[in-house]
């Protein structure tokens, strides 16, 4: 390996989440009167967290979400939680084939308990914990701010220059260039589409990979 750490986010990393949620909330918006694309709301809302999710539905429509919108989303949540999400190709095999005395972290913008269940149903948690980090919980500032991704090299106690993070959103490249890791765009998942690539590599992503054999090239 060429790095201390690496270190992923996981909505569209690491688990196949992405283009179903963002189909969920375009659904949503669009019954309330507000036409909206599963692609328009991957390039507008993907990545954020919190607070600046909200805000940025919210500029969208201009106007304050209704109240059930949470409810929705609550819904959604649980039903997938339950049921369980399949990997990004190649994600589980690239895991299980790292060196077992490497430091890694997820660091997403989900909360853990989301991130946890879903390693579960992956079989995937025992690989990560209990290195698994929430913008929600454990920093003031979600992405794209670097907070998140300068707290789980701390806790790792590996220097970020010396680390590479894994990406697949803009807002989540923007955050992880502004870090100062090493930063691969991931283009594997469903919802990255034509063009993905160029604006990941816009955003100052160091590498772009398209397959997690192609991760693995880059990452010697």
């Amino acid at each position: 390996m060429k790095y201390d750490a690496i270190i992923f986010d996981f909505d569209g990393v690491l688990l196949e989440s992405e283009y179903a949620g963002n189909k969920q909330i375009a659904e949503y918006l669009t019954g309330i009167g507000h036409p909206t694309t599963p692609e328009q709301s991957m390039e507008l809302f993907m990545g954020l967290s919190s607070g600046a999710f909200i805000a940025a539905i919210e500029a969208w429509i201009g106007r304050p979400l209704p109240e059930d919108f949470h409810a929705a989303r609550a819904e959604e949540d649980a039903r997938v939680l339950a049921q369980g999400l399949e990997a990004v190709v190649g994600a589980v095999a690239f895991i299980r084939g790292l060196p077992s005395g490497l430091p890694r972290a997820i660091a997403s913008s989900s909360s853990t308990d989301w991130i946890r269940r879903h390693l579960d149903h992956l079989g995937l948690r025992s690989q990560f914990e209990p290195n698994i980090f929430s913008g929600r919980e454990h920093v003031a500032r979600g992405k794209p701010a670097p907070d998140i991704y300068l707290h789980a090299a701390g806790v790792l106690g590996v220097d970020i220059l010396r680390t590479v993070i894994i990406e697949d959103s803009p807002v989540g490249v923007a955050a992880a260039v502004a870090s100062g890791a090493e930063v691969v765009g991931l283009c594997a998942g469903s919802h990255c589409g034509i063009g993905h690539d160029d604006r990941l590599r816009a955003l100052g992503a160091h590498h772009i990979a398209r397959s997690f054999d192609e991760v693995a090239a880059l990452l010697g």
